[in-house]
């Protein structure tokens, strides 16, 4: 029944990255949080394994989407080398951050962060582009606070990679595509750092590795993919600013889920 479930999310998070151009974290990470409370696992681990797992999720769902922009040539390569640089120290930090914090609060920090992100998208907050492309030292630095930061909410750093490219006057089209690029990298090194530090902890469920749970990655991956291409078709047929709304008020529900 369990396994059911992580399909359905799969195709959920799947529409929402095709119609919204994210990874889906802030969607998966509540959606595991109640799944594995319903399977029995304590609270002391639920948002660790949630978070865990959810990151190792977008591993797989960004390929596509990586695939599709290097396609089309909109990655910035010589921009993602070096961000991914500082992305992987940032996001064994990251890991190693969330790791430290007890569960519930961990929660608490994710659905203020979610609020955040549905207040940016509902006001249309967007950086001015006022600077310069950045040189590698500024990028190797960006990517330690970007990874850090995602590994902590379990996004593929597309909300934060995003704006700051844009701030340093990168087209919007490459930077997006350079964002989704430098959300695998962030994938891969959180959820690395995720299943170490939560190797052979107690009251984890059978098939962890670590924080991550592999029914889940296994059951949210197989759907994403596929269901990824349906909201990108929707996507052109809505209106952006109903898009934008519509995704606002659901990161607006998951925020005050957790905090309350």
């Amino acid at each position: 029944m369990a396994f059911l479930l992580y399909l359905l999310l799969g195709a959920c998070t799947g529409v929402l990255a095709g119609l919204f151009g994210v990874g889906g974290g802030l969607v998966m990470v509540p959606v595991l949080v109640y799944s594995l409370a319903a399977q029995g696992v304590g609270p002391e681990v639920q948002t660790h394994l949630a978070v865990g797992t959810s990151l190792a999720t977008i591993v797989f769902t960004s390929i596509n989407s990586v695939r599709e922009h290097h396609r089309l040539g909109a990655v910035r390569w010589e921009i993602f080398a070096w961000l991914s640089l500082g992305i992987a120290v940032g996001a064994l930090l990251g890991a190693s951050t969330a790791a430290l914090i007890d569960g519930p609060i961990l929660q608490k920090i994710i659905g203020t962060f979610a609020i955040l992100m549905a207040l940016q998208m509902s006001l249309d907050l967007k950086p001015k582009s006022v600077r310069e492309v950045p040189g590698r030292p500024a990028l190797g630095a960006a990517g330690v606070v970007i990874g850090w930061a995602s590994a902590i909410f379990g996004i593929g750093g597309g909300s934060l990679t995003v704006p700051f490219l844009v701030w340093r006057s990168v087209p919007m089209l490459q930077a997006v595509a350079t964002s989704a690029a430098a959300g695998m990298p962030i994938a891969l090194f959180s959820a690395l750092g995720f299943m170490y530090l939560g190797w052979g902890h107690e009251g984890l469920p059978e098939w962890s590795l670590g924080y991550v749970y592999l029914p889940a990655v296994v059951g949210i991956a197989t759907t994403s993919m596929i269901f990824a291409r349906v909201g990108a078709r929707l996507a052109h047929r809505l209106p952006p600013r109903v898009l934008k709304r519509l995704f606002a008020l659901l990161l607006l529900g998951v925020g005050l889920n957790f905090l309350i």
